[in-house]
């Protein structure tokens, strides 16, 4: 199947009740183990770059491999650019074959992220590529974006209702408590929030920062309306945990093919087991 713009399956998972599993790739291994779980467990799927792993590799390379193993599979699968940080980046990404970008403008005065958001908008519009925007600020780092905890900012359900309206964005990622990273305690989540948000918005809701997030919570927010779930930190630990076994099972170990492929393994492994938590197993 070529690749699809996520604006149809999050429409679907918002109608069916469950979410889709977007998941964060930095290399070849990675997107092999995502679109091999999702085509086993008939799972749609959406992939995920962020402007760090883009700049270390390029949009063009990202997305020609997950392009040339989407036509392997029978599933869904979505290109997606992760909290991109400008107009040009997102724009450049949906030039690249992307078929899903996110504008991060989440740090500016709310008209500017309106504003930034209506203009990647526009373009993304004659690609037919669906555009998420956030609104709120997540805690916590993942990859180059950092925000300290004094910095995070809950999303505001009555501005989330009139930024989605203006911005005429095709998603929305809130902040409800999250963090992007591990956490250093239990998470708490602000579920009545999430509800208020809900009833407020109508397009298809957002979760970033869930890596460490205990499933229960995960399953509740999607029982709340999140329609996509975001997992980074857990994919990276996954993918070292097997290269790391591997090489430290036989030192002589030089061929990158043998514990890459362990690495692979425990990725596939952990993107499998967070499709059921999502939900969108068999929604393929």
């Amino acid at each position: 199947m070529t690749m699809v713009s996520s604006n149809t399956i999050l429409k679907k998972a918002q109608e069916g009740g469950y979410a889709v599993g977007a998941f964060n790739a930095e290399n070849m291994e990675m997107v092999q183990a995502i679109i091999a779980a999702a085509e086993e467990l008939k799972s749609p799927v959406i992939i995920q770059t962020t402007p760090s792993t883009v700049s270390y590799a390029s949009l063009e390379l990202f997305c020609g491999m997950v392009s040339a193993e989407a036509q392997k599979v029978s599933v869904p699968v979505v290109m997606h650019l992760d909290h991109g940080n400008s107009f040009e980046l997102c724009k450049q990404a949906v030039m690249a074959g992307y078929t899903s970008v996110m504008i991060d403008g989440s740090k500016l005065p709310f008209e500017e992220n309106i504003a930034l958001s209506k203009k990647v908008v526009a373009v993304a519009a004659e690609a037919g590529v669906a555009v998420e925007s956030e609104l709120g600020i997540v805690g916590g780092k993942e990859d180059s974006h950092e925000v300290s905890d004094k910095d995070a900012i809950y999303t505001n359900p009555l501005r989330a209702k009139e930024f989605a309206e203006q911005a005429e964005i095709q998603s929305l990622a809130v902040a409800i408590g999250t963090a992007h990273g591990f956490y250093n305690g239990e998470p708490k989540l602000d579920f009545d929030r999430l509800k208020e948000i809900r009833s407020a918005v109508t397009i298809p809701l957002v979760l970033h920062g869930a890596s460490g997030v205990p499933d229960d919570m995960v399953r509740q927010s999607i029982e709340l309306g999140i329609c996509k779930v975001n997992f980074a930190t857990e994919l990276r630990v996954a993918f070292t945990k097997g290269v790391r076994q591997s090489l430290e099972s036989n030192a002589k170990m030089f061929d990158p093919k043998i514990y890459n492929a362990a690495g692979r393994e425990e990725v596939k492994k952990l993107v499998k087991e967070k499709m059921h938590v999502c939900g969108s197993v068999g929604k393929a």
